[in-house]
């Protein structure tokens, strides 16, 4: 659970859900995530429930991209939170709550589930390749693409000399361009089994509660089924991902092997970069970030096995171990 808020900022929560929706309500901490937000569920006397999510400005937190894009999202019949209330000067805001269980969670007692939740997933991926992309957000082009390892090289393998690192980043930059070059598609970045909410009684794309985007890009189509697929927190079987990205590809009329390869070039960037966050965060205090470092590395291993990756092998594998 979250650590406490401190007493200057719980006087400043008292005032804010004084003048809420949420107004006496009592309250039980949330599992908080690499962020520095705090999360609170409140349940009212009649049993309603919201949730309070508490960015505080002081540690560098902006709430105003959460709501944005959570407003953007609903306009587009997805099922982020409503915004029940929000300050975002005191980075605070009552949000709906979407339901208790999140997919990780809904599958530790539900395996049986996987594949249905799963696909409900994949076709919400589907349905954001249709919603029109907010002004304003960053764009993952094969050079942001080849930019954003800057921490996998701070932090996870700090100390190789600058010629190794950019020849990483050539390299990285090329096989974007070859396989993943059109940044055209909202991306809520984090799209994975904790920041998704299962929600069995509603149906279609409503089944998949939505949290955890407020750092949303424009990217290629692939990047949030790369997350979805090469997940570094749970483990999803090679079929498993195969049907998925079958289905994916279908949706849009085009070849398996071409999504195929656009998602083991995103996996690499994307878990190229998580390596060197995760070692960030286990150096400022929460190492429990280590014991994922296993599986990203094996992901990353065996992504690198596809021919679209050849190019980063020899600068790769030795920084990350075992050859696939």
């Amino acid at each position: 659970m979250a650590d406490p808020a401190p007493p200057a900022r719980a006087a400043v929560i008292a005032r804010f859900l004084a003048a809420s929706p949420a107004a006496g309500w009592q309250g039980s901490p949330m599992a908080g995530d690499a962020s520095a937000r705090r999360f609170l569920r409140l349940g009212g006397p009649a049993g309603e429930t919201a949730i309070l999510m508490d960015a505080d400005p002081a540690t560098g937190e902006d709430l105003a991209p959460f709501l944005r894009i959570a407003r953007h999202l609903r306009t587009a019949g997805l099922a982020a939170p409503a915004v029940l209330a929000a300050d975002t000067g005191a980075g605070l805001a009552l949000v709906e709550d979407l339901g208790p269980n999140h997919v990780t969670a809904w599958l530790a007692r539900h395996p049986q589930d996987e594949a249905a939740i799963y696909g409900a997933a994949v076709d919400v991926l589907v349905r954001l390749q249709g919603v029109p992309v907010p002004e304003g957000l960053a764009r993952l082009t094969p050079e942001h693409g080849a930019a954003m390892l800057a921490p996998f090289f701070d932090h996870f393998r700090p100390g190789h000399d600058a010629d190794w690192r950019a020849r990483v980043e050539r390299a990285m930059r090329g096989v974007l361009a070859a396989r993943a070059p059109q940044a055209r598609t909202l991306s809520l970045r984090d799209f994975h089994a904790e920041n998704l909410i299962w929600r069995p009684w509603r149906a279609g794309d409503d089944r998949i509660g939505l949290i955890d985007f407020q750092d949303a890009m424009e990217t290629p189509a692939e990047y949030d089924l790369a997350s979805l697929l090469r997940d570094a927190r749970r483990d999803v079987a090679p079929d498993l991902r195969a049907r998925m990205t079958e289905r994916f590809a279908q949706a849009g009329g085009r070849a398996y092997a071409e999504v195929e390869a656009a998602v083991a070039v995103l996996a690499v960037q994307r878990n190229l970069r998580i390596l060197g966050i995760f070692s960030r965060l286990a150096a400022t205090g929460k190492p429990r970030y280590l014991a994922l470092v296993p599986r990203v590395l094996a992901m990353l291993r065996e992504d690198l096995r596809h021919p679209a990756l050849a190019p980063l092998v020899p600068l790769l594998l030795p920084v990350l171990g075992a050859a696939p």
